[in-house]
């Protein structure tokens, strides 16, 4: 028995927010009010494929971000190169330059976002209220959602995505998205957030389904800071209700039903750290073109096979 049988219509155990598309399309106004003073200056990696730049702009609240953009030797402005946004997992960085380099011999014009307060040089200027030490997702929850860790992160990958498609010798209409993990959580962020992206690859999302992942035993998967909150923050649980209501702000099932972008998504069906019935709260309610593929003895780990299925879906 697979988890599509076990779950075949499950939607998610968390409550959209009345206001979740007025709150996004205020913080988009917002983000794109903010002037990005993009910096670019090139990394001295020597290729025969690729040409590597460290890529600086502003985010909200006056962060700069910083992002890894590689483009192919060749390229020429006055063409229309493909785009890929990259997205990292929890804690880590964008990673080294050269393994995009792939991407940029096959034409592709590439930006990978390090997350912002995480493990590249991006700067967090988040300001809260208590819980700052064990996790991201819980970061600003006491403070409403307008100050949430991830509202900011967001935003910074749809500025990526607003950037990259304004570059020179970039197509607009032809903008990819990929990413794992927290990576493939802020893929489907993006994707709500930025309907024009072509097309998209994500693995394992993480950010998604906050309740169902409780109620899992936090304790024991990827989403532990939430009983950690309440361990320290609220061990009578009397915030239970507003704390969650307040994490429905960024939880990516919420994007899931307006995205129409085609996409493909890995599961392992044996991931301890992102439960697969929470990335189904959000896959269930897809309704765009979509291709599941689901390996049985896998984990929160490399799924083989799959890169090499939306490594082709990327090229048509």
């Amino acid at each position: 028995m697979t988890v599509t049988d076990m779950y075949p219509d499950y939607r998610g155990s968390g409550h959209r927010p009345a206001d979740f598309d007025a709150f996004w399309q205020q913080a988009l106004a917002e983000m794109r009010a903010v002037k990005p003073d993009v910096e670019q200056k090139p990394v001295g990696i020597h290729s025969s494929v690729a040409q590597a730049y460290d890529y600086w702009f502003t985010g909200v609240g006056q962060a700069r971000i910083h992002a890894q953009l590689i483009m192919p030797k060749a390229y020429d402005p006055k063409q229309a190169h493909k785009g890929l946004l990259m997205f990292h997992g929890y804690h880590c960085d964008a990673g080294d330059f050269t393994q995009k380099f792939n991407w940029a011999a096959e034409g592709f014009v590439v930006l990978a976002i390090d997350v912002r307060g995480q493990g590249g040089p991006s700067v967090d200027t988040t300001q809260t209220t208590g819980g700052t030490l064990k996790g991201l997702i819980i970061r600003g929850v006491e403070d409403g959602p307008q100050h949430l860790y991830y509202r900011s992160v967001f935003l910074d990958c749809a500025e990526a995505a607003d950037l990259l498609a304004a570059m020179p010798g970039v197509d607009p209409d032809r903008i990819y998205a990929m990413g794992g993990s927290q990576g493939g959580g802020l893929t489907l962020a993006t994707l709500g957030l930025v309907p024009t992206i072509h097309r998209a690859y994500v693995n394992y999302p993480y950010l998604c389904d906050y309740r169902k992942a409780y109620a899992l035993g936090a304790e024991n998967n990827g989403y532990d800071q939430l009983a950690y909150w309440f361990r320290y923050r609220d061990p009578l649980h009397e915030r239970e209700d507003v704390f969650f209501d307040t994490l429905e702000y960024i939880d990516v099932q919420h994007f899931a039903a307006q995205i129409k972008t085609p996409l493909i998504w890995g599961l392992g069906l044996q991931d301890q750290v992102v439960p697969p019935v929470t990335q189904f709260g959000a896959y269930h309610q897809l309704t765009g073109e979509k291709q599941l593929y689901i390996l049985p003895e896998y984990g929160h780990e490399f799924l083989p096979k799959v890169g090499d299925r939306a490594y082709n879906f990327f090229m048509d």
